[in-house]
């Protein structure tokens, strides 16, 4: 359906996943119950697909400036302003793949 992104999507979650294990493997009985909720999270937060964090990405981009997803044509020029080096191709594909992931 979409071409492919050429969008990078950079993942930090993997570390911090980890530093949060390694704290809760270390972690003193009172913390136990913190740290279980913190890994859940951060879990639930490493299952996102690429697809998801674009969207996210992109609905954060149009809800700061007042647009809505379906509202294609100012989607994309919003998207294009927030970041001038997609091209127009990519920014319809990231507008469509956030309204796909708004609608499921």
């Amino acid at each position: 359906m979409f071409r492919k992104q050429s969008v990078l999507v950079l993942r930090d979650a993997p570390e911090i996943l980890q530093a949060v294990r390694a704290a809760l493997a270390e972690a003193e009985p009172h913390e136990r119950a913190g740290l279980e909720r913190a890994l859940a999270l951060v879990e639930a937060q490493c299952a996102r697909t690429d697809g998801e964090l674009r969207s996210r990405w992109v609905d954060g981009v149009l809800g700061a400036a007042g647009v809505d997803v379906e509202d294609q044509v100012k989607a994309v020029a919003v998207v294009r302003r927030a970041a001038p080096d997609l091209g127009l191709s990519q920014a319809v594909d990231l507008v469509l793949e956030a309204r796909e992931h708004t609608s499921a």
